[in-house]
């Protein structure tokens, strides 16, 4: 009986042994699970009503896109934006069904984010590397990429392939000013020029900010204005504006004028503000404004290129048409001259301040430090601009 018992011992302590085992595996487990999963009513309310915003309006968008009146009889009525976009292969076949579903001549201007948060923007969606870094002559970094891809799919519209470019953000022009590509404010010669002037440029610039979006389009309304001609201006920046209520009294100033302003996200976000932009803002005539995420774009896409441009010109002919429509476009200067719009202009004049206080909304993104040092050395600068008497454009 003893051996039997010994035995018998053995067994029901190796049994016990493994039941340990197994029961810490499962609350090890347990564990990882539960830090891992995260209930959809914990999530940031904000962030997911935001979210669902902008799911509902691509979905909805990209049909009510003249685009996709261009398409549809080779649609599946049940197919959603992603398949959409397969549709095209290339950028003429983006340009060729713009053409169709309306776009008429128009006008292009590049404005480049040269602001101090490019420096680690980066992070996630360039390598860990600055935004601007160049590499001999290759398109390589996501403005350059920009450029060219929209230069290419516009320059069937463009009059005379005319493209006035500008900088704005680095530590001269800060928040109040931009400058032009080209020394003596010529516009630069289609889209290969821009790319070459940028890439002389970012050499020797030195980045700044804060970011206001509000001088470049500022700028574009003084180019309509001169040649009363439809203009498509595409702002490449890197993450959220930090002078919110002057970009926004901008874009609802644009909207009295045949603009079109497209935003290009470049960089690792967030991008609140510019979903809030391209969705909340009533006071607007027109719907003028449009914001494209380029990594989210392009990461996944079979074709980056097309899927980039085609998201970016989604809205563009509907916006050519809504202008053609509000008169805009006529030769005389009745719009240009009319009440209405002078007085648009003095409302944006007279709230003209905000170019220098920062909105109570606000929330600017990077290193505060270099913020904070980006914000003294701008704050010298509009010190000696008022002892100048110099008044930004």
């Amino acid at each position: 009986m003893g051996p039997g018992i010994c035995s018998e011992t053995k067994n029901t302590s190796s049994s016990a042994m493994w039941s340990l085992i197994l029961y810490i595996l499962a609350v090890v487990v347990g564990l990882l699970l539960f830090m891992l999963y995260e209930p959809e009513d914990e999530k940031d309310p904000e962030m997911t009503a935001v979210d669902s915003v902008r799911r509902r309006s691509r979905k909805k968008n990209f049909r009510l896109s003249s685009l996709f009146g261009v398409v549809s009889a080779s649609v599946d009525g049940d197919q959603d934006a992603d398949d959409f976009k397969e549709h095209f292969h290339s950028l003429s076949e983006i340009s060729d069904a713009c053409s169709k579903a309306g776009l008429g001549k128009s006008n292009l201007i590049i404005g480049i984010d040269f602001t101090a948060s490019n420096e680690w923007q980066g992070r996630k969606s360039f390598s860990g590397s600055c935004l601007h870094k160049t590499v001999g002559d290759r398109v390589y970094n996501p403005y350059q990429k920009v450029i060219s891809i929209l230069g290419q799919a516009l320059a069937p519209f463009t009059e005379e392939n005319l493209i006035p470019a500008y900088g704005f953000g680095d530590s001269v022009t800060c928040d109040e000013d931009v400058f032009s590509f080209s020394e003596d404010e010529s516009p630069c010669h289609g889209f290969q020029q821009v790319l070459d002037r940028y890439n002389e440029i970012v050499k020797s610039i030195t980045l700044g900010g804060p970011t206001s979006f509000a001088p470049i389009i500022m700028k574009s309304i003084q180019i309509v204005k001169e040649t009363r001609k439809y203009h498509i201006l595409v702002i490449v920046a890197d993450g959220q504006v930090t002078e919110e209520g002057s970009t926004i009294e901008a874009i609802v100033e644009a909207s009295n004028h045949p603009i079109s302003i497209i935003v290009v996200g470049v960089g690792d976000g967030p991008w609140r503000v510019m979903e809030e932009f391209d969705h909340r803002l009533p006071k607007r005539k027109f719907d003028n404004f449009r914001f494209v995420d380029y990594y989210k774009t392009t990461s996944k896409a079979k074709n980056p290129d097309t899927a980039f441009a085609l998201q970016t010109l989604m809205e563009i002919p509907d916006q050519y048409k809504w202008i053609k429509s509000l008169g805009y476009l006529k030769e005389d200067s009745q719009t240009a001259d009319s009440p209405e719009h002078m007085e648009g202009s003095a409302s944006f004049q007279s709230s003209n301040s905000l170019y220098r206080d920062v909105s109570a909304h606000s929330s600017p993104s990077g290193s505060p430090k270099s913020q904070q040092s980006v914000r003294s050395s701008c704050n010298i600068r509009r010190r000696v601009l008022s002892e100048r008497q110099v008044t930004p454009v």
